[in-house]
């Protein structure tokens, strides 16, 4: 597990929030980049709700999920143009939430935003989060034809971060 956590660093390193250089691309600021920028920023909202749910249902998880969450937080920060260390609809600096301790014992009784019930072996629960964030970076990819300068470089870069979250999630962890 510590070979997993130390890999899942190092991949983590090379994750963008996009908070360290304003779009100086006028295009940026335009109603398409701003519809894109808000879809990106409710696909991480989703996908850290997704994580939220995981971590419910599999508290023994915490310790693997935990960084991958922190970066799925940032990446909705930075989406919404809100600086790190907040979390969606939380002021700015406020913590992460804490996983649910008092979780029931049954994985299906949680979900993610969009309702699909957390499965209930670790394994199943970890292989559906990697799916999610594997469609997610997929959703990205695709955006990338449509988004100006700035804007492509951080969904280019938060694609390829997701694509390293489903490895981590999958094979990384072994």
């Amino acid at each position: 597990m510590a070979g997993g956590a130390a890999g899942a660093m190092a991949l983590l390193g090379g994750c963008a929030d996009g908070t360290d250089r304003p779009d100086a691309d006028r295009s940026a600021r335009s109603p398409a980049a701003e519809r894109l920028r808000a879809r990106a920023e409710r696909q991480s909202t989703e996908l850290l709700a997704r994580y939220d749910a995981t971590l419910a249902a599999h508290p023994a998880l915490a310790d693997r999920l935990a960084p991958l969450r922190a970066e799925t937080a940032r990446h909705a920060q930075a989406f919404a143009g809100r600086p790190a260390g907040g979390t969606p609809g939380a002021p700015s600096g406020s913590p992460a939430p804490a996983s649910a301790s008092a979780a029931p014992k049954h994985g299906a009784a949680h979900s993610g935003a969009d309702g699909t019930p957390v499965p209930d072996r670790p394994e199943a629960a970890l292989a559906a989060l990697a799916r999610a964030e594997r469609r997610t970076a997929d959703a990205r990819t695709a955006a990338l034809a449509e988004a100006p300068g700035e804007l492509a470089r951080l969904l280019a870069s938060v694609a390829a971060c997701g694509a390293a979250h489903a490895y981590l999630l999958t094979e990384g962890g072994r």
